[in-house]
């Protein structure tokens, strides 16, 4: 999608749970924060990463655009899950006008769909260490259905989508935005989400891993549900704020599925581990709404050894107190890094 000049554009998240919208506005040495705001979505309106129930994301959106006054037009989305494929791959040193060329050729051999059913974008990285006349590239792939279901969804509501991001490379941009870390230094990002782990592994502005995992806070509402025989809404209440009448029990509910998100963690960080060569995992940073379930982050430090912290997507963004409560931001955070991740786009951008 090409465009000539750099205009604005409104970051929207579409998550299994709810709707997120970020608008930020470019100024001299970093960014301002002009709009945020979440809008929850009923269970089963996107299932799987597919989007199941169009109306309700739609009257979501409408509902977010209308209610913070947004009157930017063109947007960004991104997506996740088994609707895309990542893949690093090796290819001859070339420009990125050849690789543009020759791109779909080499994609054929790594998307196990038929080539003319996906959109294929790719980022030329570093050159292979090893051979200096190859070079790796990214390689992301996509359904057009997926893409065109979106496409549609935001016509629904009189918005352009211009921009297709990948969730696990959004909440890369929002820490490269908001954090300065040693280029040698390996992190990983994991972004949990109501119902999918996004892991990606990064060093020096380069993603080296990953890997997304069906899995995510869902987990406590379901166990909190069966253990406490609540219905879901009762549930999710229960989850969301923390109150209980048998407090010992909940608190042994939710360090169990703590406990199995973070074996989850571990599993995909152990496999980066012993696979890749580019250096041992140092730190990790948390996001997404399941991320701020109580002891999560220490269950997580326990289990993969290493120190954890949630990623504050707002850190470095001026935030004008008269507009926005700082608690309410700090609440807020979590949920909103991957549409902060899109807010820094803009129309023309090539990845």
């Amino acid at each position: 999608m090409l465009f000539s000049k750099k205009k604005e554009i409104v970051g929207i998240d579409i998550g299994s749970s709810s709707v997120k919208l970020v608008q930020l506005k470019e100024q001299k040495g970093g960014w301002q924060l002009v709009n945020v705001g979440i809008q929850p979505l009923p269970p089963e309106a996107i299932v799987d990463n597919t989007l199941m129930d169009s109306s309700s994301v739609i009257e979501a959106v409408k509902g977010l655009m209308k209610g913070l006054s947004v009157k930017v037009k063109d947007v960004a989305c991104s997506i996740s899950g088994n609707t895309v494929i990542i893949r690093k791959i090796k290819l001859p040193a070339m420009t990125p006008e050849e690789l543009e060329d020759q791109i779909q050729w080499e994609a054929e051999q790594y998307i196990p769909f038929d080539i003319n059913d996906v959109n294929i974008d790719f980022q030329i990285l570093e050159p292979d260490e090893d051979d200096p006349s190859r070079m790796n590239v990214l390689l992301v792939a996509s359904k057009k259905e997926i893409i065109n279901d979106y496409v549609n969804v935001f016509a629904e509501t009189g918005l352009r989508l211009v921009i297709v991001d990948v969730d696990s490379f959004a909440v890369q941009n929002a820490f490269e935005l908001n954090y300065e870390t040693d280029p040698e230094e390996v992190v990983a990002l994991i972004n949990v989400g109501a119902s999918i782990l996004n892991l990606n592994v990064v060093r020096g502005g380069s993603s080296l891993f990953t890997r997304d995992v069906q899995v995510g806070g869902n987990l406590f509402t379901e166990e909190i549900q069966k253990q406490f025989a609540l219905s879901s809404e009762e549930a999710e209440q229960v989850k969301v704020t923390g109150e209980y009448p048998d407090k010992a029990k909940l608190k042994d509910v939710i360090a169990r599925v703590n406990e199995t998100l973070a074996v989850e963690m571990r599993r995909s960080l152990d496999f980066y581990n012993t696979t890749a060569n580019e250096g041992r995992i140092a730190r990790v940073y948390l996001s997404g709404g399941a991320a701020k379930s109580s002891m999560l982050a220490e269950a997580v430090q326990n289990k993969l050894g290493v120190p954890v912290e949630m990623l504050d997507p707002l850190a470095k963004i001026t935030c004008s107190e008269k507009e926005f409560d700082p608690e309410y931001l700090r609440e807020i955070g979590p949920l909103v890094t991957v549409a902060v991740g899109l807010a820094t786009r803009r129309v023309g951008d090539k990845w």
